[in-house]
């Protein structure tokens, strides 16, 4: 055998031990000597847009400057986006998530409108929250079913908006904010119907009004706003959901870049930076969600 051979084999053993490298994974210390911030992000209800805009682009983008480093925006989808930040794919059995195989690591977080869910829990650790949502039942205006009236207890009014759905056609997205898994949806007597087509959320108020299945799921910021994309062509049926919240996701690995962007989200509620992003590209949300906003620093 050869010098370079036996010291090539050598490399090759040590790789071995140690595993893959997953090539970026990075906490504070390694984002601010890398002197980049990736920040992963779906095309999503102005939190994320083509154009490289939108409200979760712009805080990232305040955390980036926060942090003295250069901003970069990797696109990603609502597959492989925790794939892509971690390196491992995502198995959920029941409530129940587990990581598997080895890919590259092409962000340092999630922030894209990613609603706080227990099985995402589980394997990432989640910001403060940065924005509420409710996921809502949607129908053709045309359609004969009326929405279910409001009530003062939230739990009765989910309760009534899934006994409509029974018996009913829903489209959905699997491993999305609007999995039906997620709201006890899955394994009822309502006709679950799978979107396939693509794994992007606005094509889901399409699909329904070309006649796809009876209802869909969408969450209040995408309502918001497809409500005037799609003006008199859809209405709110009740929510399938409790109120929500959304927030920029780190892997298990960041605790202090987690940290680092709770500190700033703090201070940009206090100084009017993030009052300026609600009002930019959710205005009305307030409305909504009382609650939430009263509780702003």
């Amino acid at each position: 055998m050869t010098f370079l051979r036996a010291v090539a084999n050598g490399l090759i053993a040590m790789v071995a031990l140690v595993g893959p490298v997953a090539a970026g994974a990075a906490d504070l210390r390694d984002v601010r000597e890398s002197g980049v911030l990736r920040h992963l992000g779906i095309r999503y209800a102005n939190f994320v847009t083509a154009e490289g805009q939108g409200f979760d682009v712009e805080l990232v983008q305040g955390f980036a400057r926060d942090l003295g480093v250069r901003y970069e925006l990797v696109y990603s989808d609502f597959v492989s986006i925790v794939r892509d930040l971690l390196g491992k794919d995502v198995v959920r059995t029941g409530p129940e998530a587990t990581l598997i195989g080895d890919f590259p690591v092409r962000g340092d977080m999630i922030a894209t409108g990613f609603t706080i869910l227990p099985w995402r829990a589980q394997v990432l650790l989640f910001s403060a929250p940065t924005f509420p949502s409710q996921v809502l039942a949607v129908a053709r205006t045309e359609s004969a079913y009326l929405p279910v009236p409001s009530q003062r207890d939230l739990a009765a009014e989910i309760a009534e908006t899934k006994q409509l759905l029974g018996h009913k056609s829903l489209l959905v997205m699997e491993r999305t904010c609007l999995d039906p898994a997620n709201y006890g949806l899955a394994g009822t007597n309502i006709t679950l119907r799978p979107y396939t087509a693509s794994t992007n959320l606005s094509e889901m108020v399409p699909a329904l009004l070309k006649g796809d299945a009876d209802f869909t799921l969408l969450d209040v910021p995408d309502a918001l706003l497809d409500l005037q994309r799609w003006t008199g062509q859809i209405k709110i049926i009740g929510p399938v959901s409790d109120i929500q919240e959304l927030g920029a996701a780190f892997p298990k690995s960041a605790p202090q870049l987690r940290a680092a962007f709770d500190a700033y989200l703090t201070r940009i509620k206090t100084d009017g930076t993030y009052d300026s992003l609600v009002d930019k590209y959710y205005p009305g949300v307030r409305h909504y969600f009382p609650d939430f906003f009263a509780h702003e620093p």
